[in-house]
């Protein structure tokens, strides 16, 4: 599955909250975990029952069948890791060619820097601007790995959907809204790795941990 299509399956799930509980409103911590909580429960649900899920793909004589499926594994929900960052406009922005698992390319325009301090460290990565044609085109996306990768999360990078403010200097990266790619669980889904600029020398101990 080529990430538009991904996307597509989870953008009622992520862009929900973002908009109403971004660092501006008014929603108190606990307001926000029962948003964060809600969510991981219905895509737990889309995991565990739909069609369109990846681990129907899977051979139904597996352990790792749909009938099998118990649930993602998440870090607990924790608002420190709901972060604004301030934008970096980038004046001569280029297209970038993302290598994926299946050797494909998938095209991405830059977008802007998003710095952003975190455990005494100052961090700084690309957002890109999705090119293919379809629903998501011209959304914010924002594929990275950090200090958990290959141990605590998926070693091949995790996704954040990023809220795209027009004009804005700064813009909400919410890391608990952190996901895996489709190839976490499925080796033939074709999935975006992290830009080099978007490794980062910083635990992220948020969002989707690894499945297997």
């Amino acid at each position: 599955m080529k990430f538009s299509s991904i996307l597509v399956v989870l953008t009622v799930l992520v862009f929900a909250g973002i908009g109403f509980y971004s660092l501006s409103s008014g929603s108190t911590d606990e307001e926000y975990l029962a948003v964060i909580k809600s969510e991981r429960e219905e895509k737990d649900a889309f995991m565990k029952s739909s069609e369109e899920s990846p681990f129907a793909s899977m051979d139904s004589a597996s352990d790792k069948s749909l009938e099998s499926f118990s649930g993602l594994k998440y870090f607990q929900p924790d608002p420190k890791y709901r972060i604004k960052a301030t934008l970096v406009p980038i004046e001569n922005k280029k297209v970038l060619d993302l290598p994926t698992s299946s050797a494909e390319q998938n095209r991405y325009l830059e977008y802007a820097w998003a710095e952003f301090e975190l455990a005494g460290v100052n961090n700084k990565v690309l957002l890109l601007e999705v090119m293919a044609m379809g629903p998501t085109r011209g959304t914010l996306f924002l594929a990275f790995a950090d200090e958990t990768s290959t141990r605590e999360t998926y070693g091949a990078g995790r996704y954040l959907e990023v809220k795209k403010v027009r004009g804005a200097s700064s813009i909400v990266l919410d890391f608990n809204k952190a996901y895996n790619p489709y190839c976490a669980y499925v080796d033939r889904y074709s999935c975006p790795f992290p830009p080099k600029e978007n490794i980062l020398k910083v635990a992220i101990r948020a969002g989707e941990k690894v499945y297997h």
